[in-house]
């Protein structure tokens, strides 16, 4: 089963920081490597799956 390529918008709810990557969808789970915002937020995020 191969990896669907998605791109993915993350905004930090904290300081309104926006991050726009591109990640691997598999198995309904969205992987893009991001780890935690620049004002050292970890898991406080919106997160919105685009149209690649």
């Amino acid at each position: 089963m191969s990896a669907q390529r998605v791109k993915v918008t993350i905004r930090c709810r904290r300081c309104n920081e926006k991050f726009v990557l591109r990640g691997r969808k598999e198995r309904g789970r969205i992987d893009t490597g991001f780890k935690q915002c620049l004002c050292s937020n970890l898991d406080d995020f919106d997160v919105e799956e685009n149209e690649a």
